[in-house]
């Protein structure tokens, strides 16, 4: 079941749709309370009519078919929209020299947002489970950035991490450098990214290095097999059919037993 909801933003400075669908058998509020997942670029995860190019992640599809057997439990997904115009800046922590639409970013801001205003909301009007395990944050490319951002910046609020391939070029490596100094992560982390990400063949190397090097980092820190995934699927590019085609897996290896 889909609901839609318009909140306003004193950090944004303006209102942002998020999209709440809850799978089968998650109940009106009452004594059980169920986990919950927060995914950016809301626009590509349910609806094709919405999503970029009219594809989507087939996020309640996978979910449905996921809780149904039992490989997941029931959940709540929260699918929090980009801001159009707006989204490069929001999303990024520092500027992307290769993008003249992410000058003056809002990264800060946007993890304000979804923490203090988003965040709470659903909490209010939905059966949701408190507490860092029970809850997840994830995207993709800057949408992964900025999932990535926030855990860094918010450390205890997030148990489980969902990052697709992720835009970790951007400031110099700027989410690299600061991941070394990181002194508490999620308890499960799934990594995913395609060997095929650009049409550029150094560009993909770098990005599958950067993926390997953040799940390096993660390893370093001490997260092992039960709590890290790193997925690099060969010749998978940057579009939501692979982000749809892995988010089984990742879902599974977040939520799952």
């Amino acid at each position: 079941m889909f609901h839609s909801h318009e909140i306003p933003s004193l950090y944004l400075g303006l209102t942002r749709k998020i999209t709440v669908w809850t799978s089968p058998r998650v109940r009106a509020p009452g004594a059980v309370r169920y986990p919950v997942l927060y995914l950016n670029d809301g626009q590509n995860l349910f609806d094709p009519a919405r999503a970029f190019a009219g594809n989507t992640w087939q996020v309640a599809e996978t979910a449905t078919r996921l809780v149904r057997e039992r490989r997941i439990p029931p959940l709540i997904i929260v699918g929090i929209d980009h801001g159009g115009v707006r989204r490069n800046r929001e999303y990024l922590p520092v500027e992307d020299a290769t993008n003249p639409t992410a000058k003056h970013p809002l990264g800060r801001e946007y993890a304000e947002f979804v923490t203090r205003e988003v965040m709470p909301f659903v909490a209010r009007h939905y059966p949701i489970a408190r507490g860092a395990s029970q809850t997840g944050f994830g995207g993709s490319s800057y949408g992964a950035v900025a999932a990535l951002n926030t855990v860094m910046i918010k450390p205890g609020l997030f148990g489980r991490l969902l990052i697709e391939s992720p835009s970790l070029y951007v400031g110099d490596e700027y989410l690299l450098a600061r991941s070394s100094d990181v002194k508490r992560w999620p308890g499960r982390i799934y990594l995913g990214v395609g060997t095929s990400e650009t049409r550029n063949p150094e560009r993909n190397r770098e990005t599958v290095a950067n993926v390997l090097q953040l799940g390096s980092i993660l390893g370093e820190a001490g997260l092992r097999a039960r709590r890290l995934r790193v997925v690099v699927e060969e010749g998978a590019t940057h579009s939501e059919a692979a982000w749809a085609g892995r988010f089984p897996q990742a879902i599974e290896f977040l939520f799952g037993k």
